[in-house]
């Protein structure tokens, strides 16, 4: 038994060294012909190379005005709800721009997780400052009544 084995075990190996003799080899890359077209970098003129850069620089600049206004409109339109503190804690997303509804749902999301930023400008009667007097006090009459 162990000679049969011995011969499966020869075997197995010579099949295995077979297997690796047999694998093909990588084949040598082909030269190619290279033409004196496929040599040379294509190059454009000095000029034309200055005036795509200066239309990408102008654009560049357009695109951050145009960047920054629509920051300074977003919070233009989250002031004029009135129900932020500081407008500046709803960050900037350009759907609220598009949409009023987003905007306010966005506000009202903002407040539920942080009621902290909500505006807390009193409003109506407080008991504080000048008020419209129920009865008019006299205090000439008073000082008049209390000579006599």
């Amino acid at each position: 038994m162990s000679t049969e084995t011995e011969e499966t075990t020869e075997e197995t190996t010579d099949d295995l060294q077979g297997v690796r003799n047999r694998t093909p080899e990588p084949a040598e890359p082909e030269q190619e012909e290279t033409t004196e077209e496929e040599t040379e970098p294509e190059t454009f003129p000095r000029e034309y190379v200055e005036k795509l850069r200066k239309e990408n620089a102008d654009n560049r600049v357009k695109a951050k005005t145009a960047d920054d206004l629509a920051a300074r409109l977003h919070t233009a339109l989250v002031t004029a709800t009135g129900r932020l503190a500081d407008p500046t804690d709803l960050p900037y997303d350009p759907g609220h721009l598009e949409d009023a509804e987003t905007l306010t749902a966005a506000v009202d999301e903002l407040l539920a997780r942080k009621p902290h930023l909500a505006n807390r400008k009193p409003r109506g009667d407080v008991g504080q400052g000048t008020s419209g007097s129920t009865s008019s006090v006299d205090l000439a009459g008073i000082l008049r009544s209390r000579a006599n």
